[in-house]
């Protein structure tokens, strides 16, 4: 898999693009850390693509919940407790959006 900088992909984009079928991914970095993946997609392949990446971001955020709720001793919480932590998590999400508007 190759790396390129941001500066890589503005200064010479076109060399990118021509590359990027042959490497298959490329991991683009802004300050030597990984910000975005670039890999090549066409019509007939874009939808299940997208699927797929969807559904591993879910399953990553699934691992996430339950890492942190086995690291917080929250895995043996009942139903009544594990509502009260949603509504207060949307509380908590949605006074921070008013705010920073």
């Amino acid at each position: 898999m190759k790396f390129i900088s941001v500066r890589d992909l503005r200064s010479s984009p076109a060399k990118i693009w021509r590359e990027l079928p042959e490497e298959r991914e490329m991991v683009i970095t802004s300050n030597g850390k990984p910000i975005a993946l670039l890999t090549p997609i066409s019509d007939d392949s874009f939808e299940s693509t997208l699927a797929a990446l969807r559904q591993a971001l879910a399953a990553q955020a699934v691992q996430r919940m339950q890492t942190a709720a086995r690291e917080s001793d929250l895995s043996g919480m009942d139903d009544p407790a594990i509502e009260a932590e949603i509504r207060a998590a949307r509380r908590e999400r949605h006074g921070r959006t008013k705010s920073e508007q």
